[in-house]
């Protein structure tokens, strides 16, 4: 990964775009910010090392919207989307969508830089690629039905207390299953899950 690499923030918010920009400068990175993503999509052109740090929720044309238009376009960046608390859903739902990652408002600048660099590595061949995605698969294996039913419903962006209501169970035992798959999954926070349940389903390259 070259420290020049281009980072292009997309946020409504001027204030957290120029925050952003400023953060990856700092580090530098060639960083650009767009206050939408249609001026985003105006200005870009191909680009061989670049990736996309944008809001899921935005006026006009979404950050999962801008997914779909980056596909269309097969545009080789890889996009992180940011999402308030309540955007989770949301969020996981860009995932899906080809989004490499999440970040759940608020969150570190060590965080971000880090998304940063795996986004601009992901193009870099990595032999070792299959056999993570074996041992993430291994490591879901050992949840139990009920661990199982508690991720599906976390991955999906649900709630604590709706899963609760969903399953039958106390808030409190839901909590005690979160707790226990993030400990046999060996998973830092609830973006990482989603990134390993995710990177479970997928074929071997």
């Amino acid at each position: 990964m070259s420290i020049h690499a281009k980072v292009y923030i997309i946020d409504d918010d001027p204030i957290i775009c120029n925050s952003i920009r400023l953060l990856l400068e700092a580090e530098g990175f060639d960083a650009r910010a767009y206050i939408s993503a249609r001026d985003f999509l105006n200005a870009i052109g191909p680009e061989e090392m670049a990736c996309v740090v944008t809001d899921v929720r935005m006026p006009g044309m979404s950050g999962v919207d801008l997914l779909t238009h980056i596909a269309t376009r097969r545009l080789k960046l890889p996009v992180i989307v940011m999402s308030g608390q309540a955007d989770v859903a949301l969020a996981v739902h860009a995932m899906k969508q080809g989004a490499v990652d999440f970040m759940e408002k608020p969150f570190s600048d060590a965080a971000l830089l880090d998304s940063v660099r795996r986004a601009l590595d992901r193009n870099v061949p990595h032999p070792e690629q299959d056999a993570t995605a074996q041992e993430i698969r291994s490591r879901l294996a050992v949840l139990s039905a009920r661990e199982r039913e508690v991720l599906d419903r976390l991955t999906a962006g649900k709630s604590n207390k709706f899963i609760a209501c969903e399953l039958g169970i106390s808030y409190r035992t839901v909590e005690v299953h979160r707790s226990n798959l993030m400990k046999k999954t060996k998973a830092g926070s609830l973006p990482e899950l989603v990134r390993m349940s995710i990177a479970a389903t997928k074929p071997p390259a």
